[in-house]
Parts: C-alpha cells; structure tokens; sequence
C-alpha cells in the first residue's frame, strides 16, 4: 500500500473553485496591507503588518493554530522541526519570527520580496566560502532581539519524525551570544502530517495548490518546548543533539492521549 505522504506528492495538483476563493483572498490580503506596511519601512520602523499578513494567509488556507508550552519573546533562537511552508505563515505570525532559509528562496518572484519584508536570513549551504559572512548575518539579527527560527533538518520532514539535524546551521552561536536562548519547537500537525508535508517528487507549487484546495481545516499545535541549558550551549553538536532530542521527546508524548490545556492564539 502506497502511504499517505507518497501517495499526496505523486498525485496532480488540482485547481478548484476554493484554491481560487483563497488566492484571490491572499492576494486582496497582500494589496490592502502593502501601502501601511512601505510606510512603515520609509520611516524606518518595523512593520507589523507582516505579522498581520502571515496571520491573514495562514488563516485563509484554513490553518488553525494553537499552542503549548511558554513562547520566549525576545532573544531567541527557535529550533524547529520543518514539515510544510505553512509553518512560516504559523510562526512568522505567532511568534513574529524571522527566518534563516536556503539563498534559492531569495530568487524567486514574489516569494523572494515576501521573504525580505521578513528579514530572511539567507544561506549557502554548500558554499563553505560564505560562512563566516552568513553567521555574522545570523548574529546581527539575533543582536537586535527579535525571534529568529532556524530549520536544523535542512528541508522539509513527515512531520511524525525527524530527519537529522544539521549541526552546522548552530555554528553563528558559537560562542553564544550574551542573553541568547535556544528554544526548541515542535511543529505538530497530528494525524495529518504526512498529508501536509511537502515531500519529494511534489513540486512546492504543487504543494500549495493541494493544500489550499483542501475542504478540512488544517490543525497545528505549536508546542515550545524549554530553553535549553547553558551546558549543552558549549558547541554546536551539543546544541543540535540537545534540540533534536527535546522534540524528538515532545513528539512521542504528542502521539499518546494528553489532557494538557491547548492555547488558542
């Protein structure tokens, strides 16, 4: 039998009257807060119509999101398991997050400019070249105290399991910047995570024309988990294994019945 996840990315992506519904929705979502937000950025102040746009679209794609756990608000390095694009919308929004995504992201039109109104934090992965410049730009975001997310699989997962973290991404907080916590997040879309995952061969236009044509509203609990001690934050393997295993754990107490209480946003 073919899986779920297998199954979603081999089959042709459909347009349908309700994909259509949510673009034009998305797109009047981006034209009514694009004129505050380039206000905003000509006085130099940070805009939160990103937020408000992250939150809009996230919305109209039928996500619903709630949380667990006690989100840090400043001065932090979220690590986090990676399942879908939406997770961007998700976080973006909830926690106001920037991002550090791979350099080909920055080239594509629309998305690229999206991702700048972000403060994307851009890297090379393969280009050993550039990392000393890459982790000063890590740095300098996590300088001025606003939430950065850091993906450690490197691509997009099944969401009921982990790919292995990447210890290297950890490299621009070594040594650790005074005041810097590292706190890991679990990204937990339940039953339906290998649904939502965007996995090879599916193109990730495909994924988000299958996704936005979907009836069911899509669930995803955030959980944050704690920050992790300053005695795993020495170098940058500690930190990867330390983070892989808190959401690794976070994950398995997910899949047995919790009667914890759930925040909505």
């Amino acid at each position: 039998m073919v899986s779920p996840s297998i199954a979603s990315a081999t089959r042709p992506a459909r347009v349908t009257w309700r994909s259509i519904v949510r673009l034009t929705a998305m797109v009047l979502a981006l034209l009514f807060l694009i004129v505050p937000h380039l206000c905003y950025r000509a006085v130099g102040r940070p805009s939160p119509m990103v937020m408000a746009f992250l939150n809009a679209v996230g919305w109209i794609a039928g996500l619903r999101v709630r949380t667990t756990g006690t989100r840090l608000r400043r001065n932090v390095l979220f690590a986090s398991n990676h399942v879908s694009w939406l997770d961007i919308l998700a976080l973006g929004g909830a926690a106001r997050s920037a991002f550090v995504s791979k350099a080909e992201v920055e080239g594509v039109p629309l998305v690229g400019w999206l991702a700048d109104q972000n403060h994307t934090i851009y890297v090379q992965r393969e280009a050993k070249r550039e990392i000393h410049n890459q982790a000063n730009d890590l740095r300098n975001a996590l300088a001025r105290g606003r939430p950065v997310t850091l993906f450690p699989e490197g691509t997009t997962g099944p969401g009921d399991g982990l790919l292995p973290f990447r210890a290297s991404l950890f490299q621009a907080v070594i040594p650790t910047p005074p005041n810097l916590q590292i706190q890991p997040v679990f990204m937990d879309y339940g039953a339906e995570s290998n649904d939502i995952a965007w996995l090879d061969p599916e193109s990730g236009l495909d994924n988000f024309k299958r996704l936005i044509a979907r009836a069911k509203p899509i669930h995803l609990t955030i959980h944050y988990l704690d920050p992790l001690p300053d005695s795993v934050t020495h170098d940058r393997k500690a930190i990867s294994e330390a983070a892989r295993a808190a959401i690794s754990r976070e994950m398995a107490e997910t899949a047995k019945p919790s009667a914890r209480a759930m925040h909505r946003l």
